[in-house]
């Protein structure tokens, strides 16, 4: 930073002590060269145009009135002295200060009919016209910049105050990213631990009914809980991980599609037998509207193993058709849940409103439970 630079901001930082030597400097000037006429006016005068400057930020208009009326005074007592900046100086701070345009236009009237007598006065014959012009464009100059200084006062405050609008902006976008980020992993862990554990309990409900009449198959439904548990862990640890900054923690693909059918291994390793079927060609779709059909196949599943009663099997059906893709799944069981009852249906229809998807929930008319989720292509 420049020597200038380093003034600049000083003065910025302690207007005070700027107008303090400045009116210092211009009183002792005035003072020192001064010709008054009577003697004892050589210092009360220009006193009494310099001194009121000192509170000119506060008072802009009162202290332009004082400074005007002194040099009236002036004008009529005394002559022509280096004090009379002190005008300039006051209807720049009018300018710069007050936003009421008439106190400004007011004040510069004055201020030229201030010229026009002081011209009149001071100078000689046949220099009324230049001297009145040289007078009204110093007065011009210092009201024009104190009108740009004004108005670039009041931009730089908008501009301060659009970038905090901003920043606040941001900053509650940026927490209902997280609130939606939030509910997304709750979702998520809620998918993953209600599916498995509802696993997890078919399967060590099996052992233990089968731990005396046939350890061997007891000894697998105990072996299907661990890896179950396992897969519930790892996919948790996936799900928190992305709630980590410093990236370290291992991210494994999303499920989709493609692992509907070792989905299905487990609801059948569980107890219910499961049946995939798949109609139409295949095609191609996004990884976040494969994961959410995948959870609709989960958590059907999951609640027919948990809500439907006398379930012997269930059936999964994939129709790909022209315009949409669509998602079946049903089972035989007596059902108590509602159709809007639960999280899980709630959950389905959150994450297929992402896709301008459909959910449709309710029991069948030959019995059973049926779940239909579809989304357009």
């Amino acid at each position: 930073m420049s020597m200038l630079e380093r003034a600049r901001a000083w003065a910025a930082r302690h207007p005070l002590a700027v107008d303090g030597l400045g009116l210092t400097l211009l009183l002792a000037l005035a003072v020192a060269w001064g010709e008054p006429r009577p003697p004892r006016a050589g210092w009360l005068v220009p006193a009494a145009m310099v001194l009121p400057l000192a509170v000119r930020r506060r008072w802009p208009v009162p202290v332009f009135a004082l400074v005007a009326i002194a040099a009236f005074v002036q004008w009529l007592t005394l002559e022509i002295s280096i004090a009379d900046l002190s005008l300039l100086i006051a209807i720049y701070t009018v300018a710069a200060h007050e936003r009421r345009r008439w106190l400004v236009v007011a004040a510069v009237a004055v201020l030229e009919l201030g010229c026009l007598l002081a011209a009149a006065r001071w100078s000689g014959a046949g220099a009324l016209s230049p001297a009145f012009l040289t007078l009204s464009a110093c007065t011009v100059a210092a009201t024009v910049l104190g009108v740009y200084v004004r108005t670039r006062r009041e931009q730089l405050a908008a501009l301060h105050e659009r970038a905090a609008q901003l920043e606040r902006e941001r900053d509650q976008e940026a927490a209902l990213a997280a609130a939606a980020e939030r509910a997304r992993i709750a979702r998520e862990l809620h998918d993953v631990v209600a599916h498995s554990l509802s696993v997890m309990v078919a399967l060590a409900d099996g052992a233990r009914l089968t731990r005396a009449s046939d350890p061997a198959q007891a000894d697998a439904a105990v072996a299907n809980v661990a890896a179950t548990g396992r897969e519930a862990l790892g996919e948790m640890r996936r799900l928190l991980g992305v709630l980590r900054r410093d990236g370290d923690a291992p991210l494994a693909p999303q499920p989709g599609l493609a692992q509907l059918e070792a989905l299905l291994e487990d609801s059948r390793a569980a107890g219910l037998p499961t049946r995939l079927t798949v109609t139409g060609e295949p095609r191609p779709l996004g990884p976040g509207a494969e994961l959410a059909l995948y959870r609709v196949v989960q958590e059907a599943l999951t609640n027919t193993r948990k809500h439907a009663r006398d379930a012997s099997r269930a059936e999964v059906t994939l129709r790909w058709e022209d315009d949409a893709v669509t998602v079946v799944v049903s089972d035989d069981g007596a059902s108590a849940l509602q159709p809007e009852g639960g999280h899980g249906l709630a959950g389905m229809r959150e994450r297929l409103a992402l896709f301008d998807g459909t959910v449709e929930a309710g029991p069948r008319p030959q019995g059973g439970w049926c779940v239909c989720a579809g989304l357009p292509r």
